[in-house]
């Protein structure tokens, strides 16, 4: 397997970064990022950092706070780190979910190692693309589709508010990164039934006949063609509908999903445990950024992410007949699933706070005890 470095922007961040977390306690074995190398385009693409751990802390809310420290720390150190380090990690699993396979195989075959056990990395890795296709890959590769297809993507939305540099090229690069290359990533794994590592490898790789040169414009959306205008964002956006139209036709159907196999209720478990464990964090970060940085876009597209999470939870708490599913059913009862804004954030906060046993009982609950 031929391992790409990070552009020297990025792999000077991931240091940065890797320290603060080490010197503000996160106790943390293995930092990965979503997506790879390739897909880091300075200055634009932020880094997606997913936390791995040697076991769940005493206290979660804790924990969060030192984590919140040194994203913070990090993020002050540089005007330009507001953007590529936009928020907290995206999620945080424990080495034996992840040895486990219980972290989404879709999700895992996109990361990138920042730090720690290569050998554990790559096994994972590996595992990951060997699994068998399920009803886990259609709905995340769908759910990309979904949220982005039908106008739902909207270049507007995509706040400018921490970009210090070249506007313009930064909604170009919205348009297809943001857009168009999730959705031809999604696309191209739903095709083929293959987890693709990123959206580089996608447009590389998959290019149905007739769509070749809808692929390239994208791949090369951010390099300026001798003698040649730059594309205007709203004109690129135009051609990205045209392309994904067409890229759509050779997506096949929803297929009716077989019964629902345990493996899949314990990764739909792990998930969204894994990504609730960083909400404190998230959540204390956009509530009180460090001075300039700006976090109203953030705390708003919250909204998405909670949903999401309390649909799981209500599915998997079913009829509250076992003491797992009514854990869920309780976590369930603590997300709001409203619009967000910052006094939903400081109330859920306060929430949590006030339901700590059951928050920290939830976040903390080993995979051997996900089985009846």
């Amino acid at each position: 397997m031929v391992v790409v470095e990070a552009p020297p922007l990025y792999s000077g961040l991931e240091a940065l970064y890797e320290r603060e977390l080490e010197a503000h306690g996160v106790g943390a074995v293995m930092l990965t990022h979503k997506w790879q190398s390739a897909d880091l385009l300075a200055p634009h693409s932020d880094v997606d950092v997913r936390v791995l751990l040697p076991e769940a802390p005493a206290d979660w809310e804790e924990w969060n706070q030192r984590l919140v420290a040194a994203h913070a720390a990090a993020v002050a150190q540089e005007v330009s780190h507001r953007r590529l380090l936009e928020h907290p990690p995206g999620f945080v699993f424990t080495l034996a979910e992840a040895d486990g396979r219980l972290v989404s195989a879709p999700e895992l075959a996109t990361w990138s190692l920042i730090s720690g056990s290569a050998r554990d990395f790559q096994r994972w890795k590996s595992q990951a693309q060997m699994a068998s296709w399920c009803e886990v890959d259609e709905r995340f590769y769908r759910g990309i589709l979904q949220a982005r297809l039908g106008g739902r993507y909207q270049l507007a939305a995509d706040s400018t508010d921490n970009v210090v540099a070249d506007i313009t090229a930064y909604r170009r690069h919205c348009v297809a990164w943001h857009y168009l290359a999730p959705c031809w990533f999604a696309a191209a794994a739903l095709a083929t039934r293959t987890r693709c590592p990123g959206k580089t490898a996608a447009l590389t790789q998959w290019r149905p006949d007739g769509l070749d040169r809808y692929a390239e414009l994208f791949l090369r959306h951010s390099e300026d063609a001798p003698d040649a205008r730059p594309r205007s964002p709203r004109h690129l956006l135009r051609s990205a509908h045209v392309a994904l139209e067409a890229a759509m036709r050779r997506v096949p159907d929803v297929e009716r999903p077989a019964d629902k196999r345990e493996e899949s209720t314990c990764t739909d478990w792990v998930m969204t445990a894994g990504m609730l464990r960083v909400r404190v964090a998230r959540w204390l970060y956009y509530l009180d950024p460090p001075p300039g940085v700006a976090t109203e876009y953030l705390i708003r597209r919250e909204a998405k992410e909670l949903r999401s999470a309390a649909r799981t939870l209500n599915a998997l708490a079913e009829d509250e007949a076992t003491p797992v599913q009514r854990l869920a059913a309780r976590m369930a009862g603590l997300i709001p699933t409203g619009p967000t804004t910052a006094d939903t954030l400081r109330a859920t906060l306060a929430r949590w706070h006030r339901q700590k046993s059951t928050v920290q009982d939830f976040l903390s609950l080993a995979p051997s005890d996900l089985h009846p």
